[in-house]
């Protein structure tokens, strides 16, 4: 059973052809522009895919250094990138197909304790991806500096 605990509204301005002007509700948070790519666009800003994108690998390293944090792990110690498979469904339509996720670890984080721990909790409390994940498939993998998959 879902509750219901909380909403927040952005807002959308239209400034030419397919850029628009994102107004957060966050007093601090800068506008962005977003756009389509050519032909229809200018690209002069992300896409609504690249957004999702990025939303997903921002909510998965900010839960890992969440439960890392509490043994106060130095910052900068944290790499994400993200890939976007883009697909076409079978009415042709263009689909986010699957995120991939990988996060890079910096020496100091593997040495924390709550590693292993973190690791099997940390993608269930990422909100966007644990959402994302009911429609999109997201495939996440946690390596240390040298590229050995850790998760």
């Amino acid at each position: 059973m879902s509750e219901e605990i909380g909403k927040f509204t952005i807002h959308l301005e239209q400034q030419e052809d397919y850029a628009f002007r994102v107004k957060f509700d966050l007093k601090k948070a800068p506008d962005v522009i977003m756009d389509e790519p050519p032909p229809l666009g200018e690209r002069n800003g992300p896409n609504a895919s690249r957004m999702l994108a990025a939303a997903a690998a921002n909510c998965l390293s900010a839960s890992l250094m969440f439960c890392l944090a509490k043994e106060e792990v130095p910052a900068h110690n944290l790499t994400t990138e993200v890939t976007c498979t883009m697909i076409r469904n079978d009415k042709r339509r263009l689909r986010v197909g699957r995120l991939d996720v990988r996060i890079t670890l910096g020496n100091e984080l593997l040495a924390s304790r709550k590693l292993e721990r973190c690791m099997t909790l940390f993608e269930d409390f990422c909100v966007v991806t644990a959402s994302i994940r009911e429609g999109i498939p997201v495939g996440v993998e946690v390596v240390n500096g040298d590229g050995e998959i850790l998760h």
